[in-house]
């Protein structure tokens, strides 16, 4: 349904939020690239300076990159998780990952506490999804699904403090894991999770922070500096 109202400002809030809604809800996940500007127009109704404008703003939170003469992407799913991204571009790899140990081992402690059963198929499902995306040879198939079952893993530690924080670091995660993984996938190099799963499901604490700590600041073989995932 077409967007109106007689103010612009209060009319340009409103195509913002759609949009923004657009992108939170996953319906345009983060790397993709939006609907055109005349898309765009014809699905809200709204003057191309409004729509402009509204994308602009996104753009200008983090949320959106404007490509000249390929198109606008999703950048970030918050305004949170687009400014960690452009604080942390630039850290050192080895900062990053210390950063993610000490997170993910305490989510992975409350996980083995807290999980439900829906948390273990939700960490199942993760898990063969990420061997699978591995088995592909699709380096960005797998530094989402990498990243998801690490999402998984905080998420089944039930704090909502926790998650978010994770969630808004995501993106720079997910960036840190493609870099460490190559473009290259090969078996002999291939990071194992299921440790960490078994551990939450077995309810020992101790062991699934253990193993959530060494992932990221551990190295795959045969990848010389270059950190795990």
């Amino acid at each position: 349904m077409p967007l109106s109202t007689p103010r612009r400002s209060a009319l340009v809030d409103l195509v913002i939020a759609q949009l923004r809604t657009q992108i939170t809800s996953g319906e345009w996940p983060v790397g993709s690239r939006i609907p055109t500007e005349p898309e765009l127009i014809e699905q809200l109704g709204v003057a191309r300076n409004t729509m402009r404008e509204a994308v602009r703003a996104l753009a200008h939170n983090g949320l959106l990159d404007i490509r000249q003469g390929s198109g606008t992407y999703v950048l970030a799913t918050s305004e949170l998780a687009g400014v960690m991204r452009r604080r942390f571009a630039d850290t050192d790899r080895d900062r990053l990952a210390e950063a993610r140990g000490v997170l993910e081992a305490a989510a992975a402690r409350l996980a083995a506490q807290r999980r439900t059963e829906r948390d273990l198929l939700q960490l199942d499902r993760a898990l063969d999804r990420r061997e699978r995306a591995w088995a592909s040879g699709d380096a960005d198939a797998f530094a989402d699904a990498d990243t998801a079952l690490h999402l998984a893993v905080v998420a089944s530690a039930h704090n909502v403090v926790l998650t978010e924080m994770y969630a808004d670091l995501g993106e720079v995660m997910r960036d840190q894991i493609k870099a460490n993984v190559g473009g290259e996938l090969l078996p002999e190099r291939y990071p194992e999770h299921s440790a960490l799963v078994a551990a939450i499901r077995a309810g020992d604490g101790e062991r699934a922070a253990a193993c959530a700590s060494v992932y990221p600041l551990g190295r795959l073989p045969g990848t010389g500096p270059a950190l795990g995932s």
